[in-house]
C-alpha cells in the first residue's frame, strides 16, 4: 500500500527562533488535529537540521527532511552536504532533483542519478522531484521530458531500491508562480508517471510508489489536488511556511 506524505519545503527561509516556532506548532497541530495515518515531513534548511530534530523526538507522524545531499560519500566539496551526514544526525528524508537544483545548480539526470544511489546506501528515502518548464509543455514535450527524467535517474534501480522512492511531480511554471496545475493536469500526469513506472517494474511496484504534487499547493487547492487518484500527497513550498495553513493541507490528505 502506497503512503500518503505531505512534506514541507522550507527552502532557504526562517531563522533559527522562526524555525523552532514553526516546527512547535506543526507538531502540536499534528498532534491534535491530524487523525489519519498521512505521513508528514519537514525539511528545513541544512543548518537547523540538529535542532529540529530535538523537537521531532517521538513523533512518528513527523519525519525529518534534507533539500539536498551530493553525490559522494565524503571529499573536498566545500559547502557540500554529505548522505552519510544526514544519516548520522537522524534525517530520514532527501529531496533530490527539485528544479530550482537544477536549474540553479545545472544538476544533470545523470548526477541525479548518483545523488539517489548514494541516500539509498545511507537509509535516506529519496523524495525524488521531476516536472517541466511552461515552453516544454506548450511544445507538447512534457510527456516525454518527464519520463526522461525517471528513466534517466531512478530506472537503473532493481525492484527493490525503486520502492523506497518517492516521486514528486513538480511542473517548474507553477512554482512560486502562484499558478497551479488544475486537478485535471495534475492527475494526467500522475497517472502517466505511474504507467511508465509500471512498464519498467510491472503494476505492483507502480501501484505502491508514492505519487506527491508540488506547484503552489495550499489550503485552498489541496483538497481537489489530493483527490486524485493517483496523487499521494504533496510536496509543500511556500504555504509550508505557515503552520496554520500547512496543517490545514495535511488534513487535507488524511
Amino acid at each position: 500500500m502506497r503512503r500518503k506524505i505531505v512534506a514541507g519545503n522550507w527552502k532557504m527561509n526562517k531563522t533559527l527562533d522562526e524555525a523552532v516556532a514553526l516546527v512547535s506548532e506543526v507538531v502540536n497541530m499534528v498532534k491534535d488535529e491530524v487523525t489519519g495515518d498521512v505521513q508528514v515531513v519537514l525539511c528545513p534548511p541544512f543548518v537547523y537540521l540538529t535542532t529540529i530534530r530535538q523537537y521531532l523526538q517521538g513523533q512518528s507522524r513527523v519525519a525529518l527532511g534534507a533539500q539536498n545531499c551530493h553525490e559522494k560519500a565524503s571529499g573536498a566539496y566545500t559547502g557540500d552536504i554529505a548522505a552519510p551526514m544526514l544519516q548520522s544526525i537522524g534525517v530520514q528524508y532527501v529531496i533530490l532533483g527539485h528544479s530550482e537544483r537544477r536549474q540553479y545548480a545545472g544538476e544533470t539526470n545523470a548526477q541525479l542519478a548518483e545523488k539517489v544511489n548514494i541516500a539509498l546506501a545511507h537509509g535516506l528515502t529519496p523524495i525524488f522531484c521531476c516536472g517541466e518548464s511552461l515552453e516544454q509543455r506548450q511544445a507538447e514535450i512534457h510527456f516525454d521530458f518527464v519520463r526522461t527524467q525517471l528513466t534517466e535517474s531512478l530506472f537503473h534501480l532493481s525492484p527493490e531500491q525503486f520502492a523506497d522512492i518517492v516521486i514528486a511531480y513538480e511542473p517548474i511554471w507553477a512554482i512560486g508562480t502562484g499558478l497551479t496545475a488544475s486537478s485535471e493536469q495534475a492527475q494526467e500526469m500522475h497517472a502517466l508517471l505511474r504507467e511508465h513506472i509500471a512498464g519498467k517494474y510491472g503494476a505492483e511496484v507502480a501501484d505502491n510508489t508514492s505519487l506527491l504534487y508540488g506547484g503552489s499547493a495550499n489550503e485552498k487547492n489541496a483538497a481537489e489536488l489530493f483527490a486524485c487518484p493517483d496523487v499521494d500527497g504533496g510536496l509543500i513550498g511556500g504555504a509550508s511556511l505557515k503552520s496554520r495553513e500547512f496543517t490545514n493541507v495535511v488534513k487535507a490528505r488524511q
